[in-house]
């Protein structure tokens, strides 16, 4: 996840890859942060929509340039015979871009557009506190689950 707001949950891929190709067909998705040492986690499921052109840019932009480079060398999801033939790529496209690295055609940025946010909290005894909210026509519906 590179970034959120009151839209979603943004992250970055390339659009040929397994993830980008499964979320095509299926656009429902769902997120879990889990900070183990608070005994906390938070879920979002939704739905994944492409966020503009102008959005990936900018993004891409910020990113370092071997990172750019990688975006235009990895077949992401793809087999590769070996971690030469990686490397190799990784420099030619280096080599391919002396400049600017442009955003690639196949590079761009998807949003998860939340429809329901789950809340736990571990608790003694497994009687952890579990809230769901469920966004609908007026807004966001709290719930307490049963853990």
């Amino acid at each position: 996840m590179k970034g959120a707001d009151e839209r979603g949950f943004t992250f970055f891929t390339n659009l040929e890859s397994r993830k980008a190709r499964h979320l095509g067909e299926n656009p429902s998705a769902a997120l879990a942060f889990l900070w183990r040492e608070l005994d906390r986690q938070v879920c979002v499921t939704g739905t994944v929509a492409s966020i503009t052109r102008g959005e990936s840019e900018a993004y891409f932009r910020t990113r370092p340039r071997e990172a750019r480079i990688g975006a235009w060398a990895s077949m992401q999801s793809r087999v590769v015979s070996s971690r030469e033939e990686l490397e190799a790529a990784y420099r030619e496209t280096e080599a391919r871009f002396p400049g600017d690295v442009p955003l690639p055609a196949h590079w761009g940025g998807l949003r998860l557009e939340p429809v329901e946010v789950e809340f736990w909290k571990g608790r003694e005894h497994r009687l952890h506190d579990r809230f769901r909210f469920t966004r609908d026509a007026g807004g966001w519906r709290p719930e307490r689950l049963w853990p």
